[in-house]
């Protein structure tokens, strides 16, 4: 089911449930409301019949006259609380072959047949509550009102029970009203249909946009925007598939540079080994340990790239292992410039270690990892600095922290590209090239082995003129 049809049902019934409960209570109200208003002009009937009916009395000195003719007891009752003649059926029962009163039995279907008539439920009995112009076998449901003359009870009015009865213009006023409520009901809801058609449409419209957004982001076009026009919550949605849209298309620019990297590095030292291996074979050059070793190094080279590339992929994964103990980072540090020395001393590069303060400082880390670390960062050192320069190693406590900072000679690196040399596959135009051999992944080696001990990596220029890489691991254990 299309969701613009649920928006359109859901805002259709909520505006028929508000539609229905208004008329529901309205109705309620004007029946209330016009049914205290009948009783009230009940009530003013009844007072007016009996002011006529002491009239009467006086006029005629007593009862006799209403119990003896008929058509006077009517034309009391009737012309009491109507100015306009009496109808047909009302007339009739003044000559009607029933003495009773009220009759026991109405005459017609006319005016007489209503039981609920205010004339029909009067009667009048005397001081001694002897029926005048009643029925005495109704006496015990009639509500009895004293009619007083001179502080002299000289009769009572009965009035029988029964529903309060309208006059013409009043049940015509009420059910006009009623119709009126109905119109304005249907005519509510015709617009509530409207109204939610329109709503359902406009609500569907960004809805429809981001479905067509997404769908294309599925697709692999991560070009399609959302045109973000509010700050409800699809507008924050569509902000967030933008940040989507642009993450995905730098993931995927990112994999396409991957793969054209990780070829370029693969096909140069493979071409070079076949070029090398056919001229073995054609006799072009002779099979001499020189050969082998060039060979070798190639060799070498592609195993270091494989390495490097399988690290990074497991610890994408969280799955580079991690074997955590008390690791003393100066011994293994100081063992790695004693492997590297004669390296350093061929280039004419000159090595100085200061670690400031006393006492042995340990960390908790993977010592191979540690020492793999420590590894790249002096052989960067050793393949991009210029023979005859320096490399200063400093080491100092700093906010529970143990720094090392790696300081080499020129060449220099820009400021705009520092803050991509732990990117994978970087490498700085210029001096610092792939000339060098390097494939670009050992500073992204080193970040990932940082932040898995719970570190920070950072590059700057450095103080000799060249480049300043700063490691900072927390600190186990100090001791004196």
């Amino acid at each position: 089911m299309p969701i613009r049809f649920k928006l359109f049902v859901i805002l259709l019934m909520t505006s028929l449930t508000l539609v229905g409960g208004m008329y529901g209570f309205v109705r309620w109200s004007l029946e209330d409301g016009f049914g205290r208003f009948i009783e009230k002009r009940q009530e003013e009937r009844v007072v007016n019949l009996l002011e006529t009916l002491k009239d009467c009395y006086v006029k005629h000195d007593g009862w006799a006259l209403l119990k003896e003719d008929r058509r006077h007891w009517l034309d009391r009752i009737w012309y009491a609380n109507h100015t306009e003649e009496p109808p047909e059926g009302f007339v009739m029962l003044a000559q009607a072959d029933d003495a009773a009163w009220p009759p026991t039995r109405l005459p017609g279907f006319g005016y007489g047949s209503n039981p609920y008539h205010f004339e029909l439920r009067v009667m009048l009995f005397d001081a001694d509550r002897r029926a005048v112009v009643a029925r005495d076998d109704l006496m015990a449901k009639t509500e009895l009102r004293p009619i007083v003359l001179d502080n002299r009870n000289v009769g009572y009015l009965g009035l029988l029970p029964g529903k309060p009865s309208a006059q013409p213009l009043e049940a015509q006023f009420f059910y006009q009203q009623s119709r009126a409520f109905i119109g304005v009901a249907a005519i509510m809801v015709l617009l509530s249909a409207g109204l939610a058609s329109v709503l359902a449409y406009w609500l569907v419209i960004p809805v429809k946009e981001l479905g067509n957004v997404v769908q294309q982001l599925a697709a692999g076009d991560y070009k399609p925007r959302m045109v973000v026009h509010s700050g409800d919550e699809l507008g924050k949605l569509g902000t967030g598939i933008n940040r989507l849209a642009a993450i995905l298309k730098q993931s995927e620019q990112s994999r396409r540079q991957w793969v054209a990297d990780i070829s370029h590095e693969l096909r140069t030292p493979l071409a070079v080994l076949r070029a090398e291996l056919e001229a073995l074979q054609d006799g072009i050059r002779p099979l001499r340990p020189a050969a082998v070793d060039l060979l070798l190094k190639d060799v070498l080279r592609l195993n270091r790239l494989t390495d490097d590339l399988y690290q990074l992929a497991l610890s994408d994964q969280n799955e580079l292992t991690y074997h955590c103990l008390e690791t003393e980072p100066w011994a293994l540090l100081r063992s790695l410039l004693e492997s590297l020395k004669t390296d350093f001393e061929q280039k004419s590069l000159r090595l100085e270690f200061r670690a400031a303060g006393a006492g042995d400082i340990r960390v908790w880390g993977d010592p191979d990892r540690l020492s793999q670390l420590f590894r790249n960062l002096l052989l960067n050192s050793l393949a991009y600095t210029d023979a005859g320069g320096c490399l200063t190693i400093i080491g100092f406590l700093a906010k529970g922290k143990l720094c090392l900072e790696f300081s080499d000679s020129s060449p220099a690196v820009a400021e705009e590209e520092l803050a991509r040399l732990f990117e994978r596959f970087y490498r700085v135009e210029g001096s610092r090239n792939r000339n060098h051999g390097g494939a670009g992944l050992g500073l992204a080696l080193c970040q990932s082995i940082v932040e898995a001990h719970g570190g920070d990596i950072a590059a700057a220029p450095s103080e000799l003129g060249g480049l300043k890489i700063s490691v900072g691991l927390p600190v186990y254990q100090v001791a004196g």
